[in-house]
């Protein structure tokens, strides 16, 4: 529920004032974003839109998805100014920043329905349940009399209706009274919140006259009943923006909070937001670099995969350029901070997103678009019908009042209300079940018409994580070493050895080799005079099997330095690794190569069936990845994407642009990535979907989650969405028909308000059940 105390009419009041020396057409245009709270249609958008925009200077794009206003204002126009010009549009507003999460689902929404709850059921039951309405009455009615307590009128038959009318009154105006101060906002743009305020309005207002009277029926059943459902498609709508809310907070989370800098030869911890161009800070193991910049001390290996999508991390020396928010490795490093604050890679992918989500959809509501010609003509026609029996011969005026009310009651849209929601919550149940998670109803136009499907590939298209592909041990590789090494080097106890080094090493490409090692039963050995050199590899002496071996394994070009031989067979393999884009490390014994691991990303199983099964569908695949073409090309054609379809070295702003490209030939594009170097590029799409493993922001980003590594979630999801978007136009489409025929029964009189609330009724019950068959 909602302050009741707010003006009504205040979305009228001026705009607010701008200090008169402001230049605001010379002045530096600053984004700000605002929650906004109270918003329940369109026209609400416009409202909010069209005030702001009146303030010099500003240009405003209000998100009705997210709750969300997007300002481009002069540094002059305070937040202060922008809120209360929201406040006298008739809505509440909070700023955001940058750390901020806008906090989409409020609890208002489940309040009023634990509240409509509490009071419309115990309503409804008293009104429809005779013998407790007739019970209630006499019980009631005798204990006034034993107390001597004045009786209200009509006691002996209606006490349960003053009972009923009592529950009612709070339902009425406290928990229904935002949709009663919608309505009357949009007196002259009417909506759904139109014909739900003036139906339960008028059933509560003749219950009243009825049960003073003791003349008619009582309807405060329909009135509790209607905004019961109403307020329930509202909750289960919050819950779908609940999981809408904001990546921006998820996306600045990845920054290191405080940096340690180095001033006068001195380490200095400060804050973040303290750091400037120029300042030289330290990166320690483990760590996330702090901002963008340029490596003046150190090596190391550094993992850019969450920012550009480089399946493999690299190695930065010296004059590296390095990005902020990029995970650092095994080696300590002095960097020259670059671009700071805003100006960094992550703030500019923030920026994007921002920009993206903040688009508008030109897809409005069908039920508000329905409702928009439907609510004047209803309450014309309830209006008329009345006018008519009143001025009929042998009509009274309570039946008058009765057929009208049965007009308003029968035509109430409470299929219109659930057939989005309900539908949808039907399919993310079902889809929950395959791993498909929807997040807005929007998608659902979005998946009739798409003809490309934009793929990532670390993550997406393949498993995102480094396996071993191959081991290579040829025993002409360890011929050098002599008869007393054969017997020893069995495939056993070469990952024995290789596991004694890389165990202690934290490269990605160790952890694959020491997690195959693991699998095939390797034995713990002790290794001593460990040396770790980033970017090259690792070496060690191990004492086992009769001898104490000097092992190295690294790069094919450092363990070639330290060796006096490296087989052939060994070589060739190095080279087909390389052309298949995999990590080779060779693995040498006192100065001989004997083995070689090849670590790679796996393809997904269904990669190759998913884009068949796109391309039945009539939709071409793309790839469009951050990692380089040779590894591009080999995924592509693994999968079946044609060569002329990849775009390869693509960093963030790259990849939206694509998208755009793509959009501007006419073509509506589903965008299918995990990382946060894909978000700005899934928020533009017209579909996105993110796979389940991905980062946070991504998944917050996209139109639709795939909770399952099958990427056959994605056919699944387009199946799913399509069929939910069929269930939708077959409740609308039932609910245009049951008005049709029902208004004209109701104003003929045929039907009383009792039996148009239970056409009410059944007509949602058909909109249920009809949502339950998607599958």
């Amino acid at each position: 529920m909602e302050d009741i105390s707010i003006d009504l009419m205040r979305h009228k009041s001026p705009a607010p004032e701008v200090h008169p020396d402001v230049d605001v057409s010379q002045a530096t245009l600053v984004p700000q974003t605002f929650a906004v709270s109270g918003m329940t249609c369109s026209s609400c958008v416009n409202s909010v839109e069209r005030t702001l925009n009146e303030i010099p200077g500003v240009k405003a794009s209000v998100n009705f998805a997210s709750e969300t206003v997007h300002i481009l204002a002069p540094a002059e126009v305070k937040a202060e100014v922008i809120i209360k010009a929201i406040k006298g549009a008739g809505y509440s507003a909070t700023a955001l920043n940058d750390q901020s999460d806008p906090a989409l689902h409020r609890k208002g929404a489940a309040r009023a329905l634990i509240f409509a709850v509490i009071f419309a059921v115990p309503t409804i039951a008293i009104s429809m349940v005779m013998s407790w309405h007739d019970s209630i009455s006499i019980n009631l009615t005798d204990l006034f009399n034993e107390n001597n307590w004045p009786l209200p009128p009509h006691s002996t038959h209606h006490f349960a209706s003053w009972l009923a009318l009592a529950l009612t009154t709070p339902l009425i105006f406290l928990v229904a009274w935002p949709i009663h101060r919608a309505a009357i906002r949009n007196f002259f743009n009417p909506t759904m919140d139109s014909l739900i305020s003036l139906g339960s309005l008028t059933a509560y207002f003749f219950s009243i006259y009825v049960t003073y009277t003791g003349k008619g029926d009582v309807y405060t059943e329909v009135a509790a009943g209607v905004l019961l459902f109403v307020i329930l498609g509202r909750y289960l709508e919050s819950k779908a923006k609940r999981n809408a809310s904001s990546a921006l907070a998820s996306l600045l989370a990845l920054g290191e909070k405080e940096v340690t800098v180095l001033r006068n030869g001195n380490e200095i911890v400060i804050p973040i937001s303290h750091l400037i161009v120029g300042d030289e800070f330290i990166v320690r193991p483990g760590a996330r670099i702090a901002s963008d910049g340029v490596v003046i001390s150190g090596t190391s290996t550094v993992d850019n995969s969450l920012i550009t999508g480089e399946s493999l991390p690299i190695e930065v020396n010296p004059g590296a350029r390095v990005i902020g928010s990029a995970l650092n490795h095994n080696g300590r490093i002095i960097v020259r901070a670059t671009r700071v604050g805003s100006d960094t890679e992550i703030a500019r992918i923030t920026a994007m997103v921002v920009t993206a989500q903040g688009s508008k959809s030109p897809i409005q509501a069908l039920a508000d678009k329905i409702a928009s010609y439907f609510v004047p003509a209803v309450t014309s026609l309830a209006i008329a019908t009345y006018l008519f029996w009143y001025f009929s011969e042998g009509k009274t005026q309570n039946f008058s009042i009765s057929t009208a009310i049965t007009v308003l009651v029968i035509a109430c849209p409470c299929a219109l209300g659930l057939a989005t929601p309900v539908a949808l919550l039907v399919a993310s149940g079902r889809g929950a079940l395959r791993g498909v998670v929807i997040r807005h109803p929007r998608v659902l136009e979005a998946t009739r018409h798409i003809d490309v499907a934009v793929f990532d590939k670390t993550g997406t298209l393949t498993d995102g994580q480094m396996v071993l592909t191959e081991f290579i041990a040829p025993i002409s590789a360890q011929k050098p070493l002599g008869a007393s090494y054969q017997p020893i080097l069995n495939e056993k106890n070469i990952l024995s050895f290789a596991m004694a080094l890389e165990s202690q090493n934290d490269h990605p490409v160790a952890h694959a080799i020491t997690r195959h090692a693991i699998s095939r039963s390797a034995e713990k050995l002790v290794v001593t005079e460990m040396q770790m050199t980033p970017g090259a590899g690792v070496a060690g002496r191990v004492n086992a099997y009769g001898k104490n071996s000097l092992i190295i394994i690294g790069s094919p070009e450092s363990v070639a330095h330290s060796s006096t031989e490296i087989d052939p067979a060994l070589l060739e393999a190095v080279t087909a690794a390389k052309n298949e884009a995999k990590s080779a490390s060779l693995m040498a014994i006192d100065g001989v190569a004997i083995a070689l691991f090849v670590v790679g990303d796996v393809i997904k199983s269904d990669a190759p069936a998913t884009i068949a099964a796109l391309r039945k569908r009539g939709i071409t695949p793309w790839l469009l990845t951050g990692d380089h073409n040779d590894a591009a090309v080999a995924v592509a054609q693994s999968v079946g994407i044609a060569s002329e379809n990849i775009i390869s070295n693509a960093l963030p702003e790259e990849k939206i642009e694509k998208v755009r490209q793509l959009q501007s030939e006419g073509l509506r594009v589903l965008m299918v990535g995990d990382g946060i170097n894909d978000a700005a590029a899934l928020a533009q799409a017209d579909l996105s979907m993110a796979m389940g493993t991905g980062t946070d922001t991504a998944i917050a980003t996209a139109d639709i989650t795939l909770m399952r590594p099958e990427l056959m979630s994605v056919v699944d999801a387009l199946d799913l969405s399509r069929k939910t978007l069929k269930t939708i136009r077959v409740n609308l489409g039932w609910a245009f028909a049951y008005n049709t025929v029902g208004i004209p029964i109701a104003a003929m009189g045929l039907m009383t308000p009792m039996y148009a609330a239970g056409a009410m009724a059944l007509s949602s019950l058909f909109v249920v059940t009809n949502s339950l068959r998607i599958k």
